[in-house]
């Protein structure tokens, strides 16, 4: 059985664009995690500029493990007046393992508590930060690092 020349030319173009686009998909760009230092950067823009300072009445509950990571629950409550002049303005929670590392702002009136409870995804095992904003400018952080599993695995 003997083929014609354009046959030929055809199945090769169609063999080499599959190899191309094969090629393409896994030399392609993977979606990278952020660095500390982007997520240092988005976190003083949130603060408006002020730096964060470590206090533990800002407390983050996660799970210690998280066995799926994409919805990982998460609890931010932070331990602080809530009156008119102090108060929470609000509550941004950071995961720089992520590529993009702002997981969700919250913004508060001086009324009630400053607490809020939701879902995230998480790409890896990583640190979870919480930055809250208080109505004189100054930001408390809280940390806490979660350990993402994949199928059983840790990632």
């Amino acid at each position: 059985m003997s083929t014609s020349p354009s046959a030929s030319i055809g199945r090769r173009t169609v063999v080499l664009g599959l190899s191309a686009g094969a090629c393409a998909l896994v030399l392609a760009p993977k979606a990278a995690e952020a660095t500390r230092a982007e997520a240092d950067e988005l976190i003083a823009k949130l603060a408006g500029g002020a730096k964060p300072q470590m206090d533990a009445r800002v407390k983050i509950k996660l799970p210690e493990i998280a066995e799926n990571g994409n919805t990982v629950p998460f609890t931010v409550s932070v331990d602080h007046p809530m009156v008119a002049g102090n108060s929470v303005t609000a509550i941004h929670v950071v995961a720089e393992g992520n590529p993009a590392p702002q997981v969700a702002s919250f913004h508060f009136t001086p009324t009630g508590k400053a607490e809020v409870y939701a879902r995230m995804r998480l790409a890896k095992t990583q640190e979870v930060r919480a930055i809250a904003v208080l109505s004189d400018g100054t930001a408390l952080e809280g940390r806490k690092e979660v350990k993402v599993t994949v199928g059983g695995c840790g990632g």
